[in-house]
């Protein structure tokens, strides 16, 4: 399947579901209108085996998930760990996985790093003892502070995740200072690339002293104009990498599932082989 679309989480997406559908259910029925979706869960806390067999239950066999690194890992806590202690918690959560890299539902883990993790030795070695000790999955990178896309760092940066064989995240997000990062529209993996959609909510992207903050970061919802300006992106990029996963995160105003859509019908795309549609019966 060259291009996934698909969004964060699959709780929070009112536009999929019918007022019936029971919190238990909603992956089911989410998997029956995209391939992919975003674990953001694993991003604050390790899951249990048994959450990872049940998801793998309530999809099709062709389904894969994007699984968030845990925010210990990349340094969200602020805590300083041992080398010991790195490589228990690292551990801990390449054993929780374990179910659904058996069964080859895997897409990435997306390492996604906090604002204030900027281009420095002791960072770059971090990167590098991640990748060593998870040689064996496929491992997303998504920055989020500018300095690793500044001139004089940007080249050196992609050579890093190209050797690596780091997935480039590209992202697409407000410009609001050195806690966002640029459209950098560059593979770095010999065979998939990520795409995550944050929004374009430049006031709302920082804090701001805002204690809503966290709720109104990503509210947006793409136009049609952005939507086809990023499929002619998308239609390169496939020139350049073999696999391309679409993940839309822009949903503190219930627009991501929409988006994924309608990107949907502008490329064209159409998935067979996902879970049937649960049919309303007093619809017509």
């Amino acid at each position: 399947m060259a291009i996934q679309i698909g969004v964060t989480g699959w709780g929070d997406h009112a536009s999929l579901y019918s007022h019936q559908t029971k919190g238990n259910e909603k992956l089911s029925e989410y998997a029956s209108h995209f391939p992919v979706v975003e674990v953001d869960t694993a991003f604050y806390a390790i899951q249990p085996q048994s959450h990872y067999e049940k998801w793998i239950k309530q999809t099709p066999e062709s389904f894969s998930f994007v699984i968030k690194a845990f925010s210990h890992l990349t340094g969200h806590d602020r805590q300083e760990r041992t080398k010991h202690e790195a490589k228990e918690l690292l551990k801990q959560y390449e054993e929780s996985i374990q179910p659904a890299w058996e069964k080859g539902k895997i897409n990435a883990l997306l390492f996604q790093f906090p604002p204030w993790f900027d281009v420095k030795k002791q960072n770059i070695q971090k990167l590098r003892f991640i990748r060593e000790w998870l040689s064996d999955y496929p491992l997303a990178l998504e920055f989020r502070n500018q300095s690793w896309f500044q001139p004089q760092y940007k080249e050196q940066t992609l050579s890093f995740m190209k050797d690596q064989q780091w997935i480039h995240t590209i992202c697409d997000e407000p410009q609001a200072g050195e806690g966002s990062v640029p459209r950098v529209l560059e593979p770095t993996h010999p065979s998939k690339s990520l795409v995550r959609f944050h929004g374009r909510n430049v006031h709302g992207w920082n804090k701001n002293g805002r204690e809503d903050w966290r709720k109104v970061r990503f509210l947006y919802r793409y136009n049609e104009e952005e939507l086809r300006e990023w499929a002619e992106r998308i239609q390169e990029l496939k020139k350049q990498t073999p696999e391309i996963t679409l993940l839309f995160n822009n949903n503190s105003g219930g627009d991501a599932a929409d988006n994924a859509k309608h990107m949907q019908d502008i490329l064209g795309i159409t998935y067979d082989d996902l879970n049937p549609r649960q049919m309303d019966l007093f619809q017509f």
